[in-house]
């Protein structure tokens, strides 16, 4: 099982793919959690790991909630009679309220939705999702100095 355990604990992670990439490219207002409509197939694989969020996005059509973009490998294992399709779009668990104020963030306010995390919770797959805005390579550059100053401080304290 691909499944990685904790360092304190013993038991295996609750997370099953990061998108790193979405904090270096947005800066995140705001989190969201959402449950995914998903296959058996689907499942499957996500319990071996093998899902990519990298180039995923999250968009709304009709009042409701879909993610594009997110990979998800089928299992060599996979029955015969299914026809896997790793690349396609599933809908979102949103409540309308949720729904609502996503579209007029996304619509009023130029925010983006940004797929950030999916994990287990309680043995169903849940996806966190951000409401965001984009960086520009200045912000980037910023971000990235703040980061290097607070490791070398770090040290700094650390050695003394």
């Amino acid at each position: 099982m691909a499944t990685k355990k904790s360092k304190k604990t013993g038991k295996p992670s609750s997370t099953i793919a990061l998108n790193k990439k979405a904090k270096f490219d947005f800066f995140i207002e705001d989190r969201i959690e959402a449950g995914l409509a998903l296959q058996g197939w689907e499942v499957k694989s996500l319990r071996q790991g093998k899902v990519q969020l990298a180039e995923s996005y999250v968009f709304i059509k009709d009042g409701e909630a879909f993610i594009s973009g997110m990979i998800i490998t089928p299992l060599t294992t996979a029955a015969a009679y299914t026809h896997p399709e790793p690349t396609r779009i599933r809908k979102l668990l949103l409540h309308r309220l949720e729904i609502d104020r996503l579209v007029g963030a996304v619509d009023r306010k130029g925010y983006t939705l940004v797929p950030l995390a999916l994990y287990w919770k309680h043995s169903k797959v849940k996806l966190e999702i951000g409401l965001a805005k984009g960086k520009k390579d200045y912000d980037k550059r910023a971000t990235q100095k703040d980061q290097d100053w607070k490791r070398e401080k770090a040290r700094i304290l650390k050695h003394g």
